[in-house]
């Protein structure tokens, strides 16, 4: 009879284990909400942007450090009459960039947005917390270490400001940090490939400089 109740009880404390050691998804509206508003308390971050297969966007990749302010610095790889990889440093309403060859030239802001702006990405009504916030039907699917993975659908008129070529809707998944529910990843798949966007460093002391002339 002892060793029964024994048994029985070492079977629930196993069930109760399994079962209840697990947290609870929180509901993705709920979720996209919060790190939407997170993410507009964001002072600095840094970013990777890589595509995979032949997508129509221009930007093939791009690495850099951003600031809320709307300064950034960094490289990117455009596909304009072929690859060309340009170093890039957005300061005030001035941009100095550099391609394979030569030194270092001058644009204006407005300028570099015809091709892409990276410093619109921690900008509250266009970058990524306009994005999260303007998600549709997002679904948390699972804890995977430690943030959640959520898919949903990313309207083409957000996205086009943060990955230019992005026209449409897409359905796409979103990595939410359970501790501070900034964004961590996204992944964005297309007709031919796939846009992954990255994020860290998050809040680290960043200062953007002209970069020295010569």
């Amino acid at each position: 009879m002892l060793r029964k109740l024994l048994i029985v009880a070492v079977l629930a404390l196993v069930s109760a284990c399994s079962s209840g050691g697990g947290d609870e998804l929180p509901a993705g509206p709920d979720l996209m909400k919060k790190a939407s508003e997170a993410m507009k308390g964001v002072k600095s971050a840094s970013f990777s942007i890589a595509t995979e297969g032949k997508t129509t966007v221009p930007v093939k990749k791009a690495d850099g450090r951003l600031t809320a302010a709307g300064d950034a610095d960094g490289t990117i790889t455009i596909d304009l009459l072929g690859l060309q990889e340009i170093s890039f440093a957005v300061v005030g309403d001035t941009v100095h960039f550099k391609g394979p060859t030569g030194g270092f030239q001058k644009m204006t802001r407005q300028q570099l947005a015809q091709f892409y702006d990276p410093s619109v990405i921690l900008e509250p009504t266009k970058g990524i917390a306009q994005l999260l916030a303007s998600a549709t039907d997002p679904r948390v699917e699972a804890l995977e270490g430690d943030a959640y993975r959520v898919a949903t659908t990313f309207p083409g008129q957000v996205l086009v400001k943060i990955i230019p070529g992005l026209s449409q809707g897409v359905n796409g998944k979103v990595w939410i940090d359970k501790a501070t529910s900034r964004l961590a990843k996204a992944s964005l798949p297309l007709q031919d490939g796939t846009v992954t966007v990255s994020f860290s460093d998050y809040d680290a002391p960043v200062t953007i400089t002209p970069p020295a002339a010569g």
